[in-house]
């Protein structure tokens, strides 16, 4: 572990360059799986639990929740949202 003086080592750098690309391909595939969800090949946007579970996870990720969370709670809201509805 470096001081605030130096400056990170090589392996640092290597580590936060790969924790960087794993969050940024988590995002670029659940954007994916949301998009291929929301607008199926009739070229009409469904609006249904999906959206409520949308909604959540994007307050959710404005929080700054793990990704995780952020997951579970979207899951959970269209699931309680489909059972109720």
């Amino acid at each position: 572990m470096q001081g605030p003086d130096q400056a990170p080592t090589a392996a640092e750098r290597k580590r936060v360059i790969r924790n960087a690309v794993g969050i940024g391909l988590a995002i670029v595939l659940l954007a994916a799986l949301i998009a291929t969800q929301t607008f199926p090949s009739s070229h009409s946007v469904v609006v249904d639990a999906r959206a409520a579970g949308l909604v959540v996870a994007a307050v959710a990720v404005t929080l700054r929740a793990p990704f995780l969370v952020v997951v579970a709670a979207a899951a959970v809201t269209a699931a309680l949202i489909r059972h109720l509805g």
